[in-house]
């Protein structure tokens, strides 16, 4: 008996020896896995094109939280509590059950936690900024000083990272994406002056110089490339960043801090079962074998991988192979989701076309967030009471 698995580049990767053992010790259930495009876009795309064919060859979809009501909105996922139980994650860190359920219905398992996480550079200041007014402040001093080039790179691309961190800077405003109307339907909120404020605080980094203008085709890596050659004060980035700065020819190795953003976006992979699937309960002992303790500690001892378990949230020996774990901890317990509805991917591409026409220099917060809201608001009509 075989189960198929599409799977991102790189956690087919990462899991490759795992699997391979797995395969080892089993005789009659082998682990087939595919592996899928690096981009998160693509991933989506070959899988929604084999399930409109209707045949899906894939049992197991290693699935964003983001995909989450889509998928179960077009009827593409089995619901996992006739397989799993109503408990399937009881022992799971509460931040990293988010996401799995929607309307009713468990159709994802969380391999590993991802939130967005803020670094700092330990060598120019003692302490991190407390809040967005203080870290624009400080990036700005520190780069008028000559310390840095840049003070301060996050990902500012037009593609999903910008939205998680517009998302990130519209919490710290008090702001929302999305509110439950008197009807109890949710609604756009993005023309609030929480919003408008947070567009224009973005874009006021790059204006005044404190972010770089090129930000505007920045995503993970590239903020990567620039802060671990220190050329900036300031990063906002996921978990994984930090164990690449601890490697040879980091040129801030040992000089980096991170802490939780306050309600950093969650941005978790987890396993759905494809409708469909031949064999279930053999593809459901797979999801839980990929998502059980000692897969997340190899992750997390191998690859800094959040883990979502509370008792390896809370295990010193595993602290010890990762120094980050009470910071990831912390994280995940204020982390939040982007807006749960069907229509998500619409409403993100709308947000990022019009932030990143602010980031570029065309328009002002005022009328970007506007047309932003108008757009959701369109979207959100049309989709129905799903939505």
């Amino acid at each position: 008996m075989e189960v198929s698995v599409l799977m991102p580049a790189p956690f087919a990767d990462a899991t490759a020896p795992l699997v391979a053992a797995f395969n080892r010790g089993h005789r009659d259930l082998q682990i087939a896995v595919t592996r899928g495009p690096l981009d998160t876009e693509a991933l989506s795309d070959l899988a929604i094109s084999s399930l409109l064919l209707g045949d899906t060859p894939y049992d197991l979809l290693l699935m964003d939280v983001t995909w989450t009501p889509k998928y179960a909105a077009a009827g593409w996922l089995e619901p996992l509590e006739r397989l799993l139980g109503e408990d399937a994650m009881e022992g799971m860190a509460a931040g990293a059950q988010l996401g799995n359920a929607f309307g009713g219905h468990l159709w994802r398992l969380p391999l590993l936690a991802d939130m967005g996480l803020f670094y700092w550079r330990t060598d120019l200041m003692d302490a991190p900024p407390r809040s967005l007014q203080e870290l624009a402040a400080t990036a700005a001093d520190l780069k008028a000083k000559g310390k840095v080039s840049w003070g301060y790179v996050w990902q500012g691309r037009q593609y999903e990272g910008l939205s998680c961190v517009f998302l990130e800077v519209l919490r710290a405003f008090g702001g929302a994406w999305l509110q439950a109307s008197p009807g109890g339907r949710d609604q756009a909120a993005l023309d609030s002056p929480a919003a408008i404020a947070a567009a224009r605080w973005l874009g006021d980094l790059v204006r005044q110089g404190v972010t770089p203008a090129a930000v505007a085709n920045v995503s993970e890596s590239e903020s990567l490339q620039i802060f671990g050659a220190g050329e900036a004060a300031f990063m906002r980035n996921w978990p994984y960043a930090w164990a690449e700065l601890q490697k040879p020819g980091s040129a801030v190795a040992g000089r980096v801090g991170v802490v939780s953003l306050g309600d950093g976006t969650q941005g978790s992979w987890g396993f759905s079962m494809l409708r469909g699937s031949a064999h279930p309960q053999q593809a459901a002992a797979v999801m839980r074998w990929f998502t059980s303790e000692p897969t997340s500690r190899d992750l997390a001892e191998r690859f800094g991988y959040t883990p979502v378990w509370q008792s390896l949230l809370d295990d010193p020996q595993l602290q010890q192979r990762l120094p980050l774990l009470p910071v990831l901890r912390q994280a995940l317990e204020r982390t939040a989701l982007r807006p749960l509805t069907p229509v998500y991917a619409q409403l993100s591409d709308v947000l990022q076309r019009q932030l990143s026409g602010l980031i570029t220099g065309s328009g002002t917060a005022e009328t970007a967030m506007a047309e932003a809201q108008r757009q959701s608001t369109l979207i959100l009509q049309s989709a129905g009471p799903a939505a």
